[in-house]
């Protein structure tokens, strides 16, 4: 099972790097939100869970293959922070940041039952159990962007027919 190894360590570098990335997207977005104070909460709740995650996921790495590439956490962390930046140079940057929140959830959920699926095939209980209980915390990010999608969609409509701060 070598290849089998080489491929779920390589997941496992992958997802790593991706909570690196939402650590650095999640903070941007945590500050700059003024006017949605739900959303601002949630966001920073889930920013902590993601710390969480990501440095529970480098002492699986260090402990599985010996640590985790530097190339590719400073790669997501550039590509996150350019993403932030170009948030806010639109006029609609809440909304954007939710569409894309959603979007990268979805992608973390799909990560998360790769590696359960991978784990549980190498024995790896233990992993196992670890991307289950972060796959369930994606889950319900997921599930609380998409409840609140349409309710801060009206508010950011109502906020720009009024000219107050709806863009963030």
């Amino acid at each position: 099972m070598t290849h089998a190894r080489d491929n779920f360590i390589a997941w496992l570098r992958n997802a790593h790097a991706m909570e690196e990335q939402a650590v650095t997207t999640l903070s941007a977005q945590a500050r700059r939100i003024e006017s949605y104070p739900d959303l601002r909460e949630r966001i920073s709740a889930h920013l902590e869970e993601t710390r969480n995650h990501a440095e529970e996921l480098k002492l699986l790495l260090d402990r599985l293959s010996g640590g985790t590439p530097v190339l590719k956490d400073i790669t997501a962390k550039i590509a996150a922070t350019a993403q932030g930046v170009g948030g806010m140079l639109t006029s609609d940057e809440v909304i954007k940041g939710m569409v894309a929140s959603y979007a990268f959830e979805h992608t973390e959920i799909a990560t998360y039952r790769v590696l359960i699926a991978a784990a549980d095939e190498l024995g790896e209980t233990e992993a196992a159990v670890l991307f289950e209980r972060i796959l369930a915390e994606e889950v319900a990010m997921a599930e609380w962007l998409g409840d609140n999608l349409d309710g801060i969609t009206r508010v950011f409509l109502m906020r720009d027919e009024r000219d107050l701060l709806a863009k963030r």
